[in-house]
């Protein structure tokens, strides 16, 4: 055949391309022919190509290939031509069996392709080489493709991977990524271009586009960008600055991004007053937890250099150890440091709330003033986790429980009750499931459960989180349907959750049991004044509905004499 070989689809087969490609999952083994989909396309591997990847619409594909008529007959060949065949698959380029049929295809793999005349020219044919309804074979040999992706799913952003890159990741919003990259016009005039250029994902950088494909890129991966102009400058253009050339109005941009590396950032509180950028990833998968003795290199400084500590990174200085969970210290290096793994190099960025807030603090080498933001390079040496409870036996369960117990209580007393609260509930999952203790043991574990869901509801009291600690009391009341404390603070609950009926129903039975408490004798005077109050505040909203009823009514009963009397 001539190099122009018309290898559309013809006629009706030239229509706008649907995605039809069937499932097709089972592998095949060499020599053996399959049929994919229910069109009659069927597939004979000739050899196994690598890895598992196939390409996908809109991706760029460069195939040898061989066609042939059933009787053998060669109509074209790019193998003759010595030059491969590229297209872009799924856009209607080719005839349909070949878009669905390399769907299937790996890299390197050879496969012959039998193609009904209704997925190739149908009763048109090609001619003069492909006759009516001609059904046809085609020996494909995938030599490679470039993925092709519609990053923003309405064309504005297409992405030609050039070079793969590493793992899986993706840079995330908060993470500050190294790039190179080259701007040109679509006439191939370029416009920028810069090696080793840092910014924040979130806050982007030379036009939308930037921030955008970067989030889809894996760590070495370099990619050809088509940008339309609302990702890039839109009607107004932009005008040369620098060593940057000008770009029109309404231009569309090519723009070669290579994503270098980048550092991960991450928000530890969710509020971004705890900020952790990690310089060295760490090792495994394992991370300190609440209780872990930890070993780290410190250094502390603040926001305008000052040094205050200073750990293990010069010769002469010890490494500094705490223990999470304990307040030994700052509340943002406390979270922060349970986040990372063993070798962890990272930047803490903290905030007063986190750090030493309003007072002055007296530090190693300098002092902190008051309201600071607090700066770190923590590098975590080691860690000892506290022991879990699967690594326990039962006696250790209960010892474990008895002792975040009483560390609750002491929490309680000084006034921290989300620390407190957090105690309580680590020593009730200690012995949360007792089917393997021994009768003594379920005594011993349900006494403790029960203090610590009545003390914890004594603390979300405090926090003011009303349900939930209706709900903990309502867990001992399951097993101790006559624990006063219990129905004393679930109608505490039920009062500032507007629920005075049940907070009426809680306390009349802890009367019943226990008539003389005192707590729960002035609990009652507490919602009778409440009921009180919600009684008058009813009377006068039904009292002014009521009133403005009136109103309307005696306008209609003046209204009507007049009515009658224009009649006489």
């Amino acid at each position: 055949m001539e190099d122009d070989f018309d290898f559309s689809a013809a006629g009706a087969m030239n229509e706008e391309m649907m995605d039809e490609t069937p499932s097709y999952d089972a592998p095949l083994k060499v020599g053996e022919e399959k049929e994919i989909g229910d069109q009659g396309l069927k597939k004979k591997l000739l050899k196994e190509g690598e890895g598992w990847d196939t390409p996908e619409n809109g991706d760029e594909v460069e195939v040898h290939y061989t066609g042939t008529l059933l009787d053998g007959t060669q109509f074209d060949s790019s193998r003759d031509r010595g030059t491969p065949f590229k297209f872009t698959l799924g856009q209607g380029q080719v005839i349909k069996g070949w878009d669905q049929g390399i769907k299937t295809m790996k890299k390197g793999e050879n496969a012959l392709f039998t193609i009904p005349a209704e997925l190739a020219y149908g009763g048109s044919g090609s001619p003069p080489t492909i006759p009516p309804n001609a059904t046809l074979q085609f020996d494909v040999q995938l030599l490679s493709w470039l993925s092709v992706k519609d990053i923003c799913k309405d064309g504005g952003i297409f992405k030609k991977i050039l070079n793969k890159g590493e793992k899986w990741e993706n840079p995330k919003d908060l993470d500050e990524v190294l790039v190179n990259y080259e701007v040109r016009l679509e006439d191939g005039t370029l416009v920028a271009k810069s090696d080793g250029v840092e910014f924040t994902v979130q806050d982007g950088h030379f036009c939308p586009a930037m921030s955008k494909a970067v989030k889809t890129m894996k760590k070495g991966e370099k990619v050809l960008l088509t940008v339309k102009p609302q990702y890039g400058f839109g009607e107004k253009g932009k005008q040369a600055l620098g060593n940057e050339g000008a770009i029109p109005a309404n231009a569309t941009l090519q723009i070669t991004l290579e994503l270098v590396s980048w550092k991960t950032v991450s928000d530890v509180t969710k509020d971004r007053k705890v900020m952790k950028k990690i310089l060295k990833e760490g090792e495994g998968y394992e991370r300190p937890n609440e209780g872990a003795v930890v070993q780290v290199k410190l250094i502390g400084k603040l926001q305008d250099g000052t040094l205050f500590i200073n750990r293990g990174y010069d010769d002469g200085t010890e490494l500094f150890d705490f223990k999470t969970d304990e307040e030994q210290v700052i509340d943002g290096l406390d979270r922060a440091v349970m986040t990372m793994k063993k070798g962890e190099v990272a930047i803490l960025t903290i905030a007063p709330e986190y750090a030493f807030g309003s007072t002055e603090s007296k530090q190693e080498l300098a002092v902190v003033p008051p309201n600071s933001t607090v700066i770190y390079e923590i590098e975590l040496n080691s860690f000892i986790k506290e022991k879990e409870s699967w690594d326990m036996n039962t006696q250790e369960k209960i010892e474990a429980a008895g002792k975040k117990k009483e560390e609750g209580n002491s929490l309680f007393k000084a006034g921290k009750y989300l620390k407190a609260s957090k105690r309580y509930e680590k020593a009730v999952k200690y012995i949360e499931y007792d089917t393997s203790f021994d009768d003594e043991e379920k005594k011993q574990a349900k006494v403790l459960k029960v203090s610590c869901n009545l003390n914890n509801a004594a603390c979300k009291l405090k926090l003011k989180e009303y349900k939930q600690a209706e709900k903990l009391c309502t867990k001992v009341l399951e097993s101790d349907s006559g624990n006063v404390k219990a129905l004393y603070r679930r109608a505490q609950a039920y009062i500032h959750l507007a629920d005075l009926d049940l907070a009426e129903l809680d306390i009349k039975k802890a009367l019943e049991i226990d008539p003389d408490n005192r707590d729960v004798k002035l609990e009652y005077k507490v919602l009778k004044e409440k009921m009180k109050e919600y009684n008058k505040k009813d009377a006068k909203f039904y009292g002014n509905m009521f009133a403005k009823l009136g109103v309307l009514d005696s306008k209609k009963t003046a209204a009507a004499p007049m009515a009658i009397d224009s009649k006489a």
